[in-house]
Order: C-alpha cells, then structure tokens, then sequence
C-alpha cells in the first residue's frame, strides 16, 4: 500500500489559483514524502503549478472574470477545459479531489463527480466568498453538497459554514507562509536600484483581461497627477501576465508616466512601494503584510453594476480581503462610481503625505496579522488532504 501512488486532482483558476494550487502542490508532496507516498497531481491551472510538479489537463491562469457581461468570452473557453478534464477523470478516477475558489467551474465540476464518482472525497480550499455575498444562499448550499470537507482561511468564513452544518476546518491563510519569504524594505529598494529619497508607487490594474479595460485608465490618470505633484515619485507595475506587458506599456507612454513595467519580481516591488494602487484581489493582503498603505479600486461594466444591485440586489460589506478579514474598513475601497482618478488621488496623497492616517493602518494590519494564523497553512491543508484518503 505504501508504495501505491494517489493521485489528486486539482482545479483552479486565475492568476491568485494558480499561485495558491502552486504553494498547496508543493506542501502536498512534502506531507506525501513523510508517508512515504508517491502522489501524481493533475490539474487545472496555470505555469505556477506545473513548475510545482502538475500535470496541467487545461490552463485557466488566464480564464477569469468579475461580472455577468464580462464573464460571456470565457463561457466556450471554460466548458472545453472542464470536458478534457471530466475525460481525463472518467479514465484515470482520482483518489481525492481539490477545489481552489473559482466558483462558477468548480462547482460543476464538483457536481459531476459527486454524481458520477460519488465515493471520490473532495475537499474545498479557499472557497468561493459566499459568506461575504448578500445573494449567495443557493451557492453555499451548493458548497456544502459537493464537499467533504472545507478548509477555510478566514476566521469568518470558518463560522458562516460551521452555521450552515459544513464540515469545517480552519487552517489560516496561506500567504502567511508565502511572505516569510518576502524581502525587507531596504533588500527590495536595493534589488531594484531605488534610491532612499526617490517615492516608489506600485500599481496594480488587472489579473483579468477585463481589468485593463476598465482598472487601467482611471488608475494611471491617477498616477499622472500624482506625478504633477509628486516630482520625486517612480510608478512600478509587475506584470501578473506577460500578455498584458503591451497594452500596459502603451497606456504609459500615452500618459507620459515615469514608470517600469516588470513581469517578475512582484514581492520585491510590493516590499519597495511607499504605497499601492491596486485591483481589489488576493494581492491586497501580500501588500498588507508588507506593511505597505494601499488604495483598492474595482469596476465593472456598467450594465453588470447595474443589473448586480437592481435585479440580483448584490451586497457586500467590503470587497478587498484586508477588509473582510476583520469585517472593518482598514483600507480604502473605491468601487464603480467612487473609483474616479479625484478620489484615488486625494487617498493616495493622504497616506503619503499624512503619518496619523498612515500610522492607523499599520496598527489595523498587526491587528489583521494575528486573524490570519500561524505560520505552516500550507502544510495544515496538505495534512487535512492526505487525510482524507485514509478516511474515505
């Protein structure tokens, strides 16, 4: 038996799944080596995820969207993916199934093996935020059928299924593990030639190809008055794809921007900023736990925004996960209407140039630190997975 191999297959999508399925693989074939077990891991997902050891049945790291209209291009694009992958599946059944957020597909794709291989454990990690969502009753009852077990990385997210009668494991959140390995302020700015006195800005517009349409302009009208009246300051973009390098770097020379676009190097560009404008995404907590103040922006279409307040009463509390951590507004949300180039300047200059605003959300991220557990979350899930191929 011990030199059987289980096989596990994953299923995520988007550039933060590929990242968080990247950093479960690898803890999952550390907790295998303990056992003495061979895993073979198939997935949906991205680059991150092969290099950690997958073998990628479709890439979605690029197949993703915020909104009813904007989800439309991906429709034909994600059904291909999930029939390879169902076929994938019916010829070679895994031993445990992982589900990684990406709600729409997932749960399909959860549907049908509960169905057809109804004895194939699965486990949600990072489920979809149906505890944040006004209008999500249906999708958390959906959660609950498909799963054997949920591992949660929000305290709150913990209680709201605990409540709904899911089998609930809280393990913390995996970036805590990721920024260990974060560099300093000083190793950062040295690493990228940044100079003491020079004010550094990241901006971070889009992980999805809809962002760039609507994310982008406002954002970089922002930083070019910023420019205006911060002689001194340097923008810094890391590409989360290197797709979006020339659509980026075109709207920066249109805008005249003193700006460097890079396609690695994220953390170091975080870990160097003095501040951050960026997407509301998974991003916003690296960027808290780099100490770093930020604005977070978001918009859809308008017809999306339209149709998610007036007909499917869409609410949330907040939207960035600092914020929903603590379920406070620690930092500034700047959503559809709000989300104009005036309102990001004047949060921006605020916590640039105004130390109590910025000595206030410092204190609310130590606070927001301790919420997200101890370090080893990774490894947590990897156990609580292997787990449940004894169990089941």
């Amino acid at each position: 038996m011990s030199s059987q191999v289980r096989r596990i297959f994953i299923s995520t999508g988007e550039v933060a799944g590929d990242l968080q399925g990247a950093l479960l693989i690898a803890a999952l074939q550390r907790q295998a080596a303990r056992l003495g077990w061979e895993l073979e891991v198939v997935a949906l997902g991205g680059e991150k995820m092969a290099a950690a050891g997958a073998r990628i049945l479709g890439d979605t790291s690029s197949i993703g969207s915020v909104g009813i209209l904007e989800a439309i291009p991906f429709i034909l694009p994600t059904l291909k993916l999930q029939k390879r992958a169902i076929a994938y599946l019916q010829q070679y059944p895994p031993d445990v199934v992982v589900l990684i957020d990406y709600a729409g597909p997932n749960l399909k794709i959860g549907k049908y093996l509960r169905q057809q291989m109804p004895n194939v454990p699965i486990a949600y990690y990072i489920a979809p935020q149906a505890w944040v969502w006004a209008i999500s009753s249906q999708n958390t009852q959906q959660i609950i059928n498909i799963t054997d077990k949920l591992l949660a990385i929000f305290p709150e997210e913990a209680r709201y299924f605990r409540q709904q009668k899911a089998n609930v494991t809280w393990i913390g959140h995996p970036l805590v593990d990721r920024m260990q390995n974060a560099p300093s302020r000083d190793a950062a700015r040295a690493a990228l030639g940044i100079s003491p006195e020079q004010t550094a800005i990241a901006l971070l517009p889009a992980s999805r190809r809809q962002e760039i349409k609507y994310l982008l302009p406002v954002m970089l009208q922002a930083a070019k008055t910023l420019q205006e009246k911060l002689p001194q300051v340097h923008f810094w973009i890391p590409l989360s794809l290197e797709i979006y390098r020339q659509p980026i770097e075109q709207a920066i020379a249109r805008y005249g921007l003193q700006a460097t676009v890079r396609s690695s190097q994220t953390l170091e560009i975080l870990a160097a900023a003095d501040l951050a404008i960026t997407k509301s995404g998974t991003v916003n907590l690296e960027i808290a736990l780099l100490d770093v103040p930020q604005v977070v922006i978001y918009r859809v279409s308008p017809i999306t925004a339209w149709i998610a307040r007036h007909i499917l009463k869409f609410s949330i509390p907040f939207m960035s996960p600092p914020n929903l951590v603590e379920m406070k507004s620690i930092v500034p949300e700047l959503l559809q209407e709000q989300a104009t180039p005036e309102n990001i300047v004047q949060n921006a200059l605020d916590m640039l140039l105004n130390p109590s605003r910025r000595q206030q959300i410092l204190a609310d991220y130590q606070q927001m630190r301790r919420a997200l557990g101890e370090v080893g979350v990774c490894d947590r899930a990897a156990q609580e997975i292997l787990q449940m191929l004894l169990q089941y």
